[in-house]
């Protein structure tokens, strides 16, 4: 285990921006979400004014999965259609995605596909914000990211002892980090003012029963990574497909019609995950 207490790690990953391994877009993007001021001309404006940032960001939002296919030509424009949450959750995530690559190959395409997952049953649940869900499921192992960039001797130990003793990653990280990645996750979407709800999915996305403010949108994530792993789709830090969780099947109410329908709508949206690699 790291000689750290969960305090001392807990400060680590909220000053973020001093770690040397972050690359400096992902903090001036962390300055920026982190200010409860700024406004959404504002986030557009940032995003317009570093070109590379402005493609991904456009290229997300005008692919077939949004319904926007070549029509959103300005960052302003993709802020305005997407809101503040959404808009936040994917600069986290484009601007991550190298780290993501390098990290852990596989794991942006787990990612992204938790996302488009959990937001096809969050629309079909009747969700409201079901934009919100798509950034939780992006965002549901950022605590991965931080984890193997600052201590990736220890990480590589840890998903070696979980294949290993075949388990899943969540189940060791606790015994090598004090914390498991879903608690960093968390700390990050805090520190970045995340809405409650969304903080709470990172959170709780492998016990969703634990979930108070949002059960029903950390039951989505919770199942969206089951059904990415079981589908073989990217990689986690384990091959492993952890069991169901019983509440989240309790909170979802899923017919056998219902869960049939979502693995082939999963297979058709998945298929957009090349169209939007970055």
């Amino acid at each position: 285990m790291i000689d750290m207490d969960i305090k001392s790690l807990r400060r680590k990953v909220e000053n973020i921006n001093n770690l040397p391994t972050i690359p400096s877009t992902l903090k001036r993007i962390s300055k920026i979400i982190e200010d409860p001021t700024i406004s959404l001309k504002e986030i557009g404006k940032f995003i317009s004014n570093d070109p590379a940032l402005t493609t991904k960001i456009l290229k997300m939002v005008n692919s077939a999965f949004y319904g926007f296919p070549g029509r959103i030509s300005s960052a302003s424009h993709a802020t305005v259609l997407l809101g503040s949450n959404v808009i936040r959750g994917l600069l986290v995530g484009v601007s991550v995605f190298e780290l993501m690559q390098n990290a852990m190959l596989g794991l942006w395409e787990h990612s992204l596909g938790c996302a488009i997952t959990s937001r096809l049953m969050a629309k079909r649940k009747g969700l409201k914000d079901y934009d919100d869900v798509y950034a939780a499921g992006l965002l549901h192992d950022i605590g991965k990211i931080i984890l193997i960039l600052e201590f990736p001797k220890e990480y590589k130990e840890a998903m070696n002892e979980a294949k290993l003793k075949n388990v899943t990653i969540a189940e060791i990280e606790g015994d090598h980090f004090v914390a498991d990645h879903a608690d960093i996750g968390s700390w990050l979407a805090e520190k970045w003012l995340f809405p409650r709800n969304l903080i709470e999915v990172i959170r709780y996305h492998h016990k969703p029963h634990l979930s108070k403010s949002a059960p029903i949108e950390t039951a989505i994530v919770h199942l969206a990574d089951i059904l990415l792993r079981a589908n073989g789709m990217g990689f986690a830090g384990d091959p492993f497909v952890p069991a169901l969780n019983p509440a989240a099947f309790e909170v979802l109410k899923l017919s056998e019609t219902d869960l049939r329908e979502i693995l082939e709508e999963m297979e058709d949206s998945l298929e957009v995950t090349e169209e939007l690699s970055l």
